[in-house]
């Protein structure tokens, strides 16, 4: 018995031994990775900097106006070579922003391989529609049942969920997203909001807007939804054609087939900001009421805030994507054509070739 264990601790030490090359060879490459990524950000850096000097010197050139071809084809050359050099920066680790360095501290979030910037994306998109659905039903549980305490769980949770987005959407930024900068600003006044009204004490004015609140976060919450449906459709083709930003919140590369998700979605989108002008309007009436007290106006302030934020981001939204369509739709008709073109002339050459 005792001589079987020593043969199977032998084994072990055996395997222990091929344990400890490997890793030995494991923290090799990753000094080696960390002097390769130090010496592709300085090359990185230098190819910045020398874009930037032969940018200006030929924004002089034409001015002064001369070799308009050579400056042209230079000046497209230069913008494919910040494409290719924002493709490499995408491979390197970034700093964190002051809010992650704020409460992460110094901890490195990059995400350097494309798989898992993919699953951290989704997972995200998976985050917010589970809160959505919990939203949803403490929503209705509450409009059902009286009862404080269940009302205080259900806005803690918006202040949780809130805070909890504007740590992953600084992580998604720091990997490459190019969310937009109104919508990680939406979350945090959401954040706010949603702690005053955790704070809001049980009054009168609580009691006239509690019921247009929670069917407002009941909306919210289905408006939420069909977000997700949206961005996963959107997520999952892009992958499928191999597109290299799949981190993006908003998509800047557009496609005949997300604008049908859009249009479908902006009338919700819509209501939901005209509903958030109908709750700033009644806070503000609620305000003069002989015993509120200040959260009512602030909130006010905040739903208001929140209106014009999401209303003008979107309609801003709504010219480009229209122009990214035209594009489109105009890229796709002069191929067409000029395929049609090489199919006549082909025709025609045939023809030739036969008198």
């Amino acid at each position: 018995m005792v001589q079987d264990l020593l043969e199977e601790w032998n084994e072990l030490s055996t395997e222990f031994k091929d344990l400890e090359a490997v890793n030995k060879i494991y923290t090799d490459k990753l000094e080696e990775l960390g002097s390769f990524q130090n010496n592709v950000l300085k090359q990185l850096t230098h190819q910045k900097y020398r874009l930037d000097q032969i940018s200006k010197t030929l924004k002089d050139l034409k001015k002064k106006g001369g070799a308009k071809e050579q400056t042209e084809q230079l000046e497209n050359d230069i913008l494919k070579r910040k494409i290719q050099l924002q493709g490499i920066e995408q491979t390197l680790p970034k700093k964190n922003g002051i809010y992650l360095r704020i409460i992460l501290g110094n901890v490195n979030v990059s995400i350097l391989n494309k798989e898992e910037k993919f699953k951290y994306k989704d997972e995200y998109e998976k985050f917010k529609l589970v809160l959505s659905i919990i939203c949803f039903i403490f929503s209705l549980l509450n409009l059902i049942i009286i009862y404080r305490p269940l009302e205080l769980c259900h806005l803690f949770l918006l202040v949780w969920y809130y805070c909890t987005l504007t740590i992953r959407e600084s992580i998604l930024k720091v990997n490459g997203s190019r969310i937009k900068g109104w919508w990680r600003l939406h979350h945090f006044v959401s954040t706010v909001a949603a702690a005053i009204l955790l704070i809001w004490p049980e009054n009168k004015a609580w009691g006239l807007f509690r019921y247009q609140f929670l069917i407002f976060n009941g909306y919210i919450s289905t408006v939420q939804y069909l977000q997700f449906r949206y961005q996963q459709g959107v997520l999952y083709r892009l992958k499928a054609l191999g597109e290299r930003h799949n981190m993006d919140i908003t998509v800047e590369g557009f496609h005949s087939w997300m604008w049908r998700g859009l249009g479908f979605l902006f009338p919700f989108l819509f209501i939901g900001y005209f509903f958030q002008l109908y709750n700033a309007y009644t806070l503000y009436q609620l305000s003069f009421l002989p015993s509120t007290t200040w959260h009512v106006p602030v909130l006010s302030a905040f739903f208001l805030f929140l209106f014009i934020g999401n209303t003008v981001t979107t309609i801003m939204v709504i010219p480009n994507k229209i122009q990214e369509k035209m594009k489109l739709q105009y890229n796709i008709m002069s191929q067409r054509l000029s395929s049609q073109f090489l199919i006549n002339d082909d025709t025609e050459s045939d023809s030739t070739k036969q008198d």
